[in-house]
């Protein structure tokens, strides 16, 4: 940086609210992808940070920007407990729908999800509103969200019962 270079502004409480929430989101498409195409975290972490991050599209949309660190441990929190993960989430799951046989974009968001459950940085109640939120995105007129809040719930009692 030159002494002539303006200092990168201070980003606001709401800024970083909103970074964290589009982080979310971009965990739940990254994970999903990952388990369409069979692409390794590192390669679709950096296609993420290099082409939806903060990016204008051809339509001339701006792309959410994300809170990278969020992000990153997200999807590789996400690998790296995915049995755990999946086994809570089963057990949420009534006997009839293992995790096999829900939704992939619900797999994929339970899987985001539980890897934030999992680490005791973010309580979990914020956790279940924030991935309710990102349902609510992918399924504006469904009953998905209502489903996730359930699920979510009983996978946060189970993986952190200290919280309730």
């Amino acid at each position: 940086m030159t002494e002539d270079s303006p200092k990168p502004r201070k980003l606001t409480t709401e800024e970083k609210r909103q970074m964290k929430s589009a982080a979310r989101l971009y965990a739940v498409q990254a994970l999903f992808q990952m388990e369409a195409a069979g692409q390794s975290a590192t390669k679709v972490c950096r296609e993420f940070e290099s082409h939806r991050f903060g990016v204008i599209d051809e339509d001339g949309t701006e792309m959410a920007e994300g809170d990278p660190n969020l992000f990153r441990r997200l999807v590789d929190d996400a690998v790296t407990w995915q049995a755990k993960i999946d086994q809570a989430t089963d057990r949420a799951l009534v006997a009839k729908w293992p995790i096999e046989r829900i939704d992939p974009v619900l797999r994929a968001l339970f899987r985001a999800a539980g890897a934030e459950l999992i680490t005791p940085a973010t309580p979990p109640k914020v956790v279940i509103t924030e991935f309710v939120d990102v349902a609510r995105a992918f399924f504006p007129e469904g009953r998905e969200p209502k489903f996730v809040n359930a699920v979510l719930d009983h996978m946060a009692r189970a993986l952190r019962p200290e919280a309730f």
